[in-house]
């Protein structure tokens, strides 16, 4: 299962939520999402963890919680919107 993980710190670290989820089972993956400019966090990451049953209680039991002074939202990531890759004129 994907796993959405919100308003993170700008310091918080992928070893970090690895320390944050492994208690609740294997994690596959963890990728903190970065802004391809300036290089600095987002703020928001996904993890996957291969165990549905695992993820969940990650999920019940970590949404709310803080890390690094944040109180994070976390909740079963949503597939991307597609969108048109080139807006449509309007004449």
């Amino acid at each position: 299962m994907n796993i959405y993980v919100g308003n993170l710190s700008a310091r918080t670290t992928e070893e970090q939520l690895a320390d944050l989820f492994t208690p609740f089972g294997i994690v596959g993956s963890i990728k903190v999402i970065y802004d391809n400019y300036t290089g600095r966090s987002r703020g928001f990451a996904f993890v996957e963890m291969p165990e549905d049953a695992h993820a969940e209680r990650a999920i019940q039991d970590l949404n709310n919680s803080s890390v690094d002074s944040q109180v994070i939202v976390v909740n079963v990531a949503r597939p991307p919107v597609q969108r048109d890759r080139y807006p449509r004129s309007r004449y």
